[in-house]
């Protein structure tokens, strides 16, 4: 089932929030774990979004060289860093957009100290990180949009429908991380667009072109809450 835009909505939202980057989670001074995400992608949402005219952007992010300017800027480290900048702003905003790759997994250990190497095995305990878009989903407000993205590289469109249904969120956008579309830290991205009511499959194209695309349909569905 597919989708259409409803062009002619132009809606107004006063307060955004845009989540990028990566999260860091410590291992101890020198080690940490994290992923690929470089932070293109919002970095393009927030420009989107001033084009558009939005008036307040709380953009919150990892560790990342693309930050936007002409926006509340909130830079931070840890998944837990990022879930408490969010809870700052989160009631008061019309549209989260959560970008940012946070890690799933976290050290249940810090060690104060490096740990030097030597010839036994090291074995680390991890532990789940929070899960910041499913309380997002659970809290959200009526007329609130949350969107999230996915990046999956095995049955991805069950996976993602199940994310979209079980997170409660208004919009999925699905990245297919393959060879011939490694996504993390590239110019370029194909994506799938999830909605409740279908799924958009967009051409590989640049990620300045996919944030407005994104933008797109959360103008459409903002016409429909």
């Amino acid at each position: 089932m597919l989708f259409t835009a409803t062009a002619s909505i132009q809606p107004v939202f006063n307060k955004v929030i845009i989540t990028s980057g990566p999260t860091l989670e410590p291992i101890d001074p020198i080690r940490f774990i994290s992923n690929r995400s470089s932070g293109k992608t919002g970095f393009h949402l927030a420009n989107e979004a001033r084009k558009r005219g939005i008036a307040q952007i709380v953009f919150i992010t990892g560790p990342t060289c693309f930050l936007p300017s002409e926006v509340n800027l909130i830079q931070v480290e840890t998944a837990r860093d990022m879930q408490a900048a969010i809870n700052e702003h989160f009631t008061q905003a019309d549209v989260v957009i959560m970008a940012a790759a946070v890690c799933d997994y976290s050290s249940a250990e810090y060690f104060p100290n490096k740990l030097k190497k030597n010839n036994d095995p090291l074995t680390l305990k991890m532990v789940k990180t929070p899960d910041i878009l499913a309380e997002l989903g659970r809290n959200k407000k009526k007329n609130q949009i949350l969107v999230g993205f996915a990046a999956e590289t095995e049955n991805i469109l069950l996976n993602a429908k199940n994310k979209l249904s079980n997170k409660n969120l208004d919009l999925l956008v699905l990245n297919e991380i393959s060879l011939s579309n490694p996504a993390f830290g590239s110019e370029e991205n194909q994506v799938f667009l999830l909605r409740p009511d279908g799924i958009k499959k967009m051409n590989k194209m640049d990620k300045a072109r996919v944030a407005a695309l994104v933008w797109d349909e959360i103008r459409d569905l903002s016409g429909q809450l």
